[in-house]
């Protein structure tokens, strides 16, 4: 799967990609990245036919192993547009991309 940077991943959702954050709830809820969609690892099997095929994926979670695993489970079931954002929300926040949440 490719890895992009957070600024990559940034631009991909500011021309249209969605932004999908695999970590636990509690964890979304101190810090995410401005306009991510929550869809915790525990549920993903059960919910990822809610995410569109139809536009680019970029998965997202606290440093980027989780979301690469989640990345990997949409392209081995038929995505075709799915990236990983190398570091996470960690290096998300260190670049001082926009967050929202508790702490952000």
């Amino acid at each position: 799967m490719r890895e992009v940077t957070p600024e990559e991943g940034q631009k991909m959702v500011q021309e249209g990609a969605l932004l999908v954050d695999v970590r636990e709830g509690h964890e979304y809820e101190e810090v995410h990245a401005e306009g991510a969609r929550l869809m915790p690892l525990s549920e993903f099997e059960a919910r990822s036919g809610e995410l569109p095929k139809d536009r680019p994926l970029v998965m997202i979670c606290r440093s980027g192993a989780r979301s690469a695993r989640a990345g990997q489970y949409l392209l081995d079931h038929g995505y075709t547009d799915v990236v990983n954002l190398g570091g996470g929300t960690l290096a998300w926040a260190e670049n001082g991309l926009p967050t929202e949440g508790g702490k952000g």
